[in-house]
């Protein structure tokens, strides 16, 4: 958890925009669930700006 809150953190921070107009994150989110019940969770985060992206995944 401490993880996920960090990575937030550091994403907003990388995406204000210190040298710019802000740039607002996208998040995708998704839930599965298998055959056999199991039930798993994705979370991905990307800034874009201009030409360079970066993702993070959880």
């Amino acid at each position: 958890m401490k993880y996920a809150i960090a990575l937030t953190g550091l994403m907003a921070l990388t995406a204000c925009g210190a040298d710019g107009e802000p740039e607002r994150p996208t998040v995708n989110t998704g839930i599965s669930v298998n055959s056999n019940g199991t039930v798993s969770t994705s979370t991905s985060v990307t800034a874009k700006q201009g030409n360079v992206s970066v993702t993070l995944g959880l």
